[in-house]
C-alpha cells in the first residue's frame, strides 16, 4: 500500500516554498530539475516512502513556490534546503538531486557536510563557458507569452520525442507555464555556478552515487546546450563515487522509470 504524500508550505523571509512529504524513517530530500517542480517525483515518492521519510520541494521560482526577490545563487538555494530541514527538525538527511537539483544537492553536501548522510547526483550534466553563456541568455529572457497562443504548442513540442503526447507532457507544460514572464531563477543559478562546480564538488566527502540516464544528454546536445566531451567532470571531482547508468533513461526518467530508480536508490542506501 502506497504511503500518502501531503503538501505544505515553508515560510521564509523571501517567500513561501511548497514541499511534499510522506513516509517514516530516515529522511531523503528530492530536488528537481529546471523547469519542473516536485511533481517530477510524483511516481517515485510513494515507493520510497514505504521505507523512509521522503521530502520534495519546489525550488523558488518554479512550481508553486514563490519567485525569489532577486537572482538566487546555488548557495542561496542550498540555504533553503537547510531552512526546510530545520523547520522539520531534521539534523541529517540524504539527498537525491536531478540536474539543477543535483547541483544544489552537491553544494549542500559541500557547504554543510555535517547535515548530509548520502548523496545521489542524477543527470548532473556538465557545461563549458560557451554553453553556460547560452544558458544564461536563455533563462535571463525566460519564456515569453505570445498573443496568438503559439507558446503553448512550442512548449508541448519541446520534449515530445522523449515524454510523448500524453499526461506527462501535459504536466511538464503546466510546470513550464508557471515560470512564464520572468527569469528562470534556478536555471540562472546553475549557469552562474557550473564552472565552479568541480572545485566545490571536490569538497564532498559523504558516500555519493552518480546516476545517469542513457539518453539524458540527447535533448541538450541537440540544442547546443551540452556536449558529450564535458561529461567526465563529475566522477573526477568525486573520485570515490559510485556510478550507474540506466538503460533508456531520459532527463524525465524520474517520472518514467520510478521502479527502476527506487531499486537503484534502495541498493545504494543498503
Amino acid at each position: 500500500m502506497n504511503q500518502p504524500i501531503k503538501r505544505a508550505f515553508l515560510n521564509t523571509e523571501d517567500g513561501q516554498i511548497l514541499y511534499r512529504i510522506g513516509g517514516d524513517g530516515a529522511p531523503l530530500l528530492l530536488l528537481h530539475m529546471t523547469p519542473r517542480s516536485s511533481d517530477e517525483f510524483r511516481e517515485l515518492m510513494p515507493i520510497l516512502a514505504k521505507n523512509r521519510c521522503v521530502i520534495a520541494m519546489d525550488l523558488m521560482g518554479l512550481g508553486d513556490s514563490d519567485q525569489p526577490p532577486r537572482v538566487y545563487s546555488v548557495a542561496d538555494y542550498a540555504k533553503t534546503v537547510i531552512a526546510l530541514w530545520d523547520e522539520l527538525g531534521i539534523k541529517k538527511s540524504s539527498i537525491l538531486g536531478n540536474l539543477t537539483g543535483g547541483y544544489i544537492a552537491g553544494e549542500v553536501a559541500a557547504a554543510y557536510p555535517e547535515r548530509v548522510e548520502k548523496l545521489i547526483l542524477c543527470n548532473v550534466i556538465g557545461f563549458d563557458q560557451e554553453e553556460r553563456d547560452k544558458i544564461l541568455r536563455r533563462y535571463s529572457e525566460g519564456f515569453k507569452i505570445k498573443e496568438d497562443g503559439s507558446h503553448l504548442m512550442e512548449r508541448w513540442l519541446a520534449r515530445v520525442n522523449y515524454v510523448g503526447k500524453g499526461e506527462l507532457n501535459h504536466r511538464c507544460v503546466i510546470d513550464d507555464l508557471k515560470c512564464f514572464g520572468s527569469p528562470v531563477y534556478p536555471g540562472l543559478a546553475v549557469a552562474n555556478y557550473c564552472l565552479a562546480a568541480k572545485e566545490r564538488f571536490s569538497l564532498i566527502k559523504c558516500p555519493t552515487l552518480i546516476m545517469s540516464g542513457e539518453k539524458a544528454l540527447e535533448p541538450l546536445e541537440k540544442v547546443g546546450l551540452a556536449k558529450a566531451d564535458n561529461q567526465l567532470w563529475l566522477s573526477k571531482a568525486i573520485p570515490d563515487s559510485k556510478e550507474v547508468e540506466l538503460e533508456g533513461g531520459t532527463l524525465w526518467m524520474m517520472n518514467q522509470m520510478p521502479e527502476e530508480i527506487s531499486k537503484v536508490v534502495s541498493d545504494f542506501f543498503e
